[in-house]
């Protein structure tokens, strides 16, 4: 398998990042849409006007419906055809993002993502997730290449709510704990490639960042603070975390998301805090030293991940098989792990990883 890694053509980050977005992007055209969240649009729009300045260019910003739908794409397919867009831009959180890189794909256009928030590492990855237009899963895209750019303003991220970026630390915690079960197994990565050297770098890196600044970062945000810790934590939560999972691959702490969505008691769960808690669940079953589950933990509670399958929502243990046999389905990630993972496996390490999360809270008391 051929090695290959990927990643956006710019990333700029910073305290700030918007009033420097124009001459960051001046390059890639001069008819730009901006595909918004309504708060995205709230917040960001007056800074990003004013990088333009007296600039000839021309900028159109629309409020998208909120869920990244074939219909939602569509509309904004025939903005940039009608107004003869060349740069499509996403301001806000994932679905913008998402809707924003596809209608940029579709139409042959220049992509720029502006995060809003750092919940998940969707900025930097080349992928999108669509719905159909009654908000049921349609389809993943994958797309031939990452953003053109991607502008990270962190007192944006900062002033946003701290869960967020709390969030953004859960999705980044399975980076390189996944992308080492595929190593194991020599599945993969996301870009259908083998993985390299560099891209288990990055996920490393990612590792360590978390574990160095998590907390502190946490404290400066709740506080709307940019202090190093936070720059170094919005950095591994978008592009450390993005790249790696791209060039890394994904196992099973991606799959127990996906599993335990099917469950109306985890609506409210977020996509990070589901991923962390797999990732325990990950470490269980491939027998991790104790020592390594006890790291990850801590890290975790510094942060305010969950441990329990109560703060995931589930108090009904009777329904973990239910997620379990979703996670296991026939072409889920959890199969790059090394051994036959079956929804009865998978079910006594989800229960296993709750006794010890309880276990941790009793002990910290």
């Amino acid at each position: 398998m051929l090695k290959l890694i990927r990643a956006p053509h710019k990333y700029v980050q910073g305290k700030g990042a918007l009033n420097d977005f124009y001459n960051q992007t001046k390059d890639l055209g001069k008819r730009f849409l901006f595909i918004c969240s309504n708060s995205g649009n709230k917040y960001c729009s007056g800074d990003i006007k004013k990088s333009f300045g007296d600039a000839d260019a021309y900028t159109r910003f629309e409020v998208f419906a909120g869920i990244s739908s074939n219909g939602e794409i569509d509309k904004m397919r025939k903005i940039v055809r009608d107004d003869k867009i060349d740069v499509v831009v996403a301001l806000g959180g994932g679905s913008a993002i998402d809707t924003a890189k596809a209608t940029a794909y579709f139409e042959d256009k220049k992509i720029v993502v502006v995060p809003t928030v750092v919940a998940t590492d969707a900025p930097c990855t080349g992928l999108s997730v669509i719905y159909n237009d009654d908000a049921t899963f349609d389809r993943y895209i994958f797309y031939p290449s990452n953003p053109d750019t991607v502008i990270v303003d962190t007192q944006v991220i900062a002033n946003a709510p701290t869960k967020f970026l709390v969030a953004g630390m859960g999705d980044a915690l399975g980076t390189y704990y996944e992308a080492r079960a595929c190593v194991r197994v020599g599945a993969p990565s996301l870009e259908n490639g083998g993985i390299s050297k560099s891209a288990m770098a990055l996920c490393k890196l990612c590792y360590e960042i978390l574990l160095e600044n998590g907390a502190m970062a946490k404290e400066a945000a709740q506080q709307k603070l940019v202090t190093p810790a936070v720059e170094s934590i919005v950095e591994a939560a978008t592009y450390l975390s993005g790249v790696g999972a791209d060039n890394g691959g994904l196992a099973a702490a991606h799959s127990i998301y996906n599993g335990f969505t099917s469950l109306e008691e985890c609506e409210k769960t977020n996509h990070g805090e589901l991923v962390a808690f797999g990732t325990v669940v990950q470490l269980i079953l491939e027998n991790a030293p104790k020592a390594e589950i006890e790291e990850v933990m801590n890290f975790m509670a510094s942060v305010g991940l969950p441990l329990t399958l109560e703060e995931v929502g589930v108090t009904d243990l009777s329904r973990v098989i239910i997620a379990c046999e979703k996670a296991c389905a026939e072409g889920e990630t959890i199969h790059n792990m090394v051994g036959n993972m079956t929804p009865e496996v998978l079910r006594d390490a989800v229960l296993a990883t709750d006794i010890l999360g309880k276990k941790y809270y009793e002990q910290c008391k």
